[in-house]
């Protein structure tokens, strides 16, 4: 494999080859074209995307990119070429090959199905096909949060409209990609999950929230992805974005997006990928050539091309004058290759290239595959409402009466047999058309005339009712007298709908239906409405007047498949919707109470390790503390606070569902940490231990308050501020109230190496005549803990009294006036203290050494910023003369932020500490 850096120097004099490696090019065809095999031999380029135009089978498929490779390796690349494809499942397959290649749901399907083990299965089975064809890169997760979910044309390629759960299933799907080899590309950055479209095709779609809207939810799938480490690559896509702070045509073509968001504020170190430059908009505004420059100079490490053998060349051009212009620097170029070349060390290798395993490791694993993709279609299948209790259809209708179905005519998909079976019988070579070649809102041929895509739906159907079946489709002509004809002889009538909400006619067509049958049940006859939506689940989610609704999320064979057999009984339909769908949704299991046990240590603490574990991967990055806690950080083992701990727990498998921790000290109870498994959430689990934490809280003799975390430990010091309004709305709806928070934080140097105090901040604290000690042990503490009595809760005092007694690794700093009298306080730990055990953010990283500056206790005065910053800077010089690597600074109130920023300390993460008194808390809860 070749290095990453002194191989680079010289080939860098090497234009041409600097070049072809940042770019990847597609072609139409299913075989290597002249034009192909000149960019890979004499423009060196490094990656290409096969497309559905380019494949044909899975045999044909290894064959081709065998070939692919070769001319590569012969033509002297350092390292194998980068193969990408777009293999997300449901409608979004590039490669079909009904022998060797299994079908699975889409990405909402997987989420209804309710399992991030089951989402993690379905992407490693995906992966590890692609890659037994030679593939080394896939073009996923998808990782939009759908904000304005019934409008928007990505659908149900994303997962939700909740972007934890969004985070959750495409953190899962990455993994899975992961261990099976491939590389991962997550998209699509910033996010297409809420567009605005204006109309004609030359117009690029608009993100117009502000970048805290952004933050709050469309950004949080992407902050989690990159935080894991496992995200390789990064499609920045080609929307446009207007907001008061940023105004940007093309998000790939702008280092605001690209070097600034994406890099900087989010910190992701991979390889960022262009939108393809072909786009109509882009080509007709700037110009590909151009258009090539600014997508490298905002920070784009791979352009893409999808197919134009002229425009590609045009882009080679415009890179090679962009270098002699130097509007490319040669640091520019060399981040770049560096990033692509570690990312190719990182998914392959010659050996590897050149001899893909093939249809003999893809026909060992396809029937375990198979069963796998059968039972994903299975779970994934949704029935939102069945008011008259239809389903069954054997159950609820006689044999003898009829039954019809009536369906759109729509765009088959890609990866299906009748798409194959349709270009086949027309002679056509080539698939239909990719998400690439035009946005997917403006391709006026989703509309096709034809009944073939739904043709075997109705064929099932017939086969599984053994009774008469009718079939016959429907168009935005509206119901015609063949319609009413059809309704009136039959005494079942089956709805599909695909994507009703933006194909309008149909929503048009089933509402006109269900008001016949309505009427002609009023007359006495027997009609009975299903309708199924085969794409979006948000075609009639909120419209009551169908009563019984189904949902497939896609309409390949094998999703046909698993409905009949739901419709028909062969199983009973687990599915749920996605995102708020399922939290609005008023079903039994949300009203359910949960059996609450007390904590044991020795029967839960593996089980509590493993529920921090899954909770710091679904978590954003500010929370990554929670990578360092274990279960023993709530034992606090402390005679002053009294503890209490509870689970919800699976007694068969010993997993714990969720945990909670409560703590009583002087007249104050705590809720010092409330955690439920991410794949476990809204089914009340949360709200069955929250119920008996605060039962047992207010039960307490004495008690005066309740408050929501806690600094001792420091685990869950209160309602993280960034986790947008969810959680802080499951709270107020459960008694909490969060009109006057405060906010509490933890801050940090990163590096006390290169740290100095502010210029002019020593003479400022010589001017007011304070002055500095250092305190160890109880014996001369009173005056401080009478101090932290008085400022501050009764948490924080305890904790004091800990530090106090740990001599040799803490300490407790003094500010005082001219006159002697105390201004403050804070404690100071070196690395290795045991206080690291009970808050996360002082403990080591990977070996790293961090002192701790805790707690700061200052009272509200004139003087309080300066007296802050004070006790802040004599701890950084203790850490610092520890050897301290970084220093982190827990616990600041919101209004000394300022202060503390002034000196150089970064915010780590934030939150809101709630505080209540008995009678108040609980009130929603009974």
């Amino acid at each position: 494999m070749a290095k990453l850096d002194g191989d680079l120097d010289p080939l860098w004099q090497d234009l041409d080859w600097a070049i072809g490696q940042m770019l990847i090019m597609g072609w139409d065809g299913t075989e290597v074209t002249p034009q192909i095999r000149h960019l890979i031999e004499d423009h060196h380029i490094g990656s290409i995307l096969l497309t559905a135009k380019n494949l044909k089978s899975a045999h044909q498929t290894a064959k081709l990119v065998q070939e692919l490779q070769t001319i590569a390796h012969q033509a002297g690349h350092l390292q194998p070429l980068l193969i990408a494809l777009d293999q997300e499942n449901g409608g979004v397959n590039s490669l079909f090959d009904e022998d060797y290649i299994c079908q699975f749901p889409s990405a909402m399907g997987q989420a209804a199905a309710g399992s991030a083990d089951l989402a993690y299965s379905v992407a490693k089975a995906t992966a590890t096909e692609v890659s037994a064809v030679g593939v080394n890169l896939i073009l996923g997760p998808v990782l939009d949060v759908l904000t304005n979910a019934r409008y928007q044309p990505l659908g149900v390629r994303a997962t939700s409209d909740d972007p934890q759960e969004v985070s959750q299933y495409g953190i899962a799907a990455m993994n899975g990609y992961k261990d099976a080899g491939l590389a991962t590309c997550g998209k699509h950055f910033p996010s297409y999950g809420n567009l605005d479209f204006l109309g004609s095709s030359l117009d690029i779609p608009i993100i117009t929230q502000t970048l805290e809207e952004l933050s709050l939810s469309a950004l949080v799938p992407f902050r989690n992805a990159i935080a894991t480490g496992n995200l390789d690559a990064m499609f920045v896509g080609g929307c446009g974005i207007a907001n008061p702070s940023m105004n940007v045509n093309h998000a790939c073509l702008s280092d605001q997006v690209v070097d600034d968001l994406l890099r900087n504020e989010l910190g992701f170190n991979g390889v960022a990928i262009s939108e393809c430059l072909e786009m109509e908009a882009l080509r007709t505004e700037i110009g590909v050539k151009t258009g090539t420059v600014m997508a490298v100079e905002a920070g784009c490490d791979l352009v893409l091309l999808c197919r134009a053998y002229d425009v590609q060349l045009e882009a080679i051009s415009g890179l090679k004058l962009g270098v002699e212009n130097e509007l490319l620097t040669r640091e520019r170029v060399y981040t770049s290759l560096k990033r692509v070349l570690r990312m190719k060390n990182s998914c392959t290798s010659w050996a590897k290239a050149l001899n893909p395993p093939g249809v003999s490791l893809l026909s060992k694993i396809h029937p375990s595959h198979l069963a796998l993709s059968l039972k994903a279609y299975d779970d994934s299948i949704t029935v939102m409402r069945d008011n008259e209790k239809l389903l069954p259809l054997n159950e609820s209708m006689h044999q003898e009466e009829e039954v019809l179905l009536l369906t759109p005519l729509v765009k088959p998909l890609p990866a299906s047999s009748m798409t194959k079976t349709i270009l086949e019988s027309k002679g056509k070579s080539e698939s239909t058309s990719t998400l690439h070649d035009k946005w997917i809102h403006r391709d006026r041929g989703a509309i096709m005339s034809g009944e073939g895509v739904f043709r075997e739906l109705g064929r099932s159907l017939a086969r599984a009712r053994h009774g008469k079946l009718l079939h016959t489709s429907y168009t935005a002509n509206g119901v015609r007298p063949v319609h009413e004809n059809l309704i009136h002889r039959a005494s079942c009538i089956i709805i599909v709908t695909a994507d009703a909400n933006r194909n309008l006619y149909q929503a048009g067509f089933a509402k006109h239906v269900a008001m016949m049958c309505s009427m002609l049940k009023a007359s006495g006859q027997k009609k009975s409405l299903v309708v199924v939506a085969v794409s979006s689940p948000y075609d009639f989610a909120m419209d009551k007047s169908v009563g019984t609704y189904v949902c497939t999320f896609d309409f390949t064979e094998t999703a046909m498949f698993a409905l009949v057999r739901a419709l028909f009984g062969d199983f009973k339909p687990q599915g749920t919707l996605p995102g708020t769908l399922r939290k609005s949704k008023k079903v039994l299991k949300s009203r359910q109470h949960w059996l609450v046990e007390a904590y044991n240590p020795d029967r839960d603490n593996r089980g509590l390790d493993d529920l921090l574990k899954a909770l710091a991967r679904a978590s954003a990055p500010n929370h990554q503390y929670l990578q360092t806690t274990s279960a023993s950080a709530f034992e606090l083992f402390n005679p002053s606070i009294e503890e209490a701990h509870f689970v919800v727990r699976n007694s068969s498998t010993q997993a714990l569902y969720g945990f909670c921790a409560t703590y009583y000290s002087k007249g104050t109870g705590i809720m010092g940490a409330i955690f439920v498994d991410p794949v476990k959430r809204n089914v009340s689990i949360g709200r069955s231990l929250h119920r008996r934490a605060l039962r047992g809280l207010t039960q307490r003799a004495g008690i005066k308050k309740v408050q929501l975390g806690m600094c001792y430990p420091g685990v869950f010091p209160g309602i993280p501020v960034d986790d947008g309004a969810g959680l802080k709305s499951w709270f107020a709806t459960s008694g909490w109230d969060l009109q006057f928070p405060k906010r509490i934080t933890n801050m940090v140097i990163t590096s006390l190496n290169n740290w100095s105090a502010p210029e002019g901040l020593l003479q400022s604290i010589q001017r007011a005549s304070m002055s500095f000690d250092l305190i160890h042990g109880l014996d001369n503490a009173e005056s401080v803990l009478n101090h932290v009595a008085t400022h501050a809760n009764p948490e924080v005092f305890e904790l004091y009294k800990y530090a106090l007694q740990e001599t040799k690794t803490c300490g407790v700093v003094r500010a005082k006036s001219a006159a002697d009298s105390l201004l403050g306080t804070v404690i100071i730990c070196s690395p290795g203290s045991s206080l690291s055990n009970y808050i996360p953010s002082l403990h080591p990283n990977g070996g790293e050494l961090i002192g701790g500056i805790i707690a700061p206790t200052v009272p509200s005065t004139v003087q309080a910023n300066l007296i802050l910053q004070g006790l802040a800077l004599m701890g950084a010089r203790q850490n610092k003369a520890h050897k301290s690597g970084r220093s982190v600074l827990s616990w600041v109130c919101d209004e000394m932020y300022e202060p503390l920023l002034a000196m150089g300390f970064d915010v780590l993460q934030a939150f809101d500490e709630v505080t209540n008194t008995p009678e108040n808390v609980g009130q929603d809860l009974g």
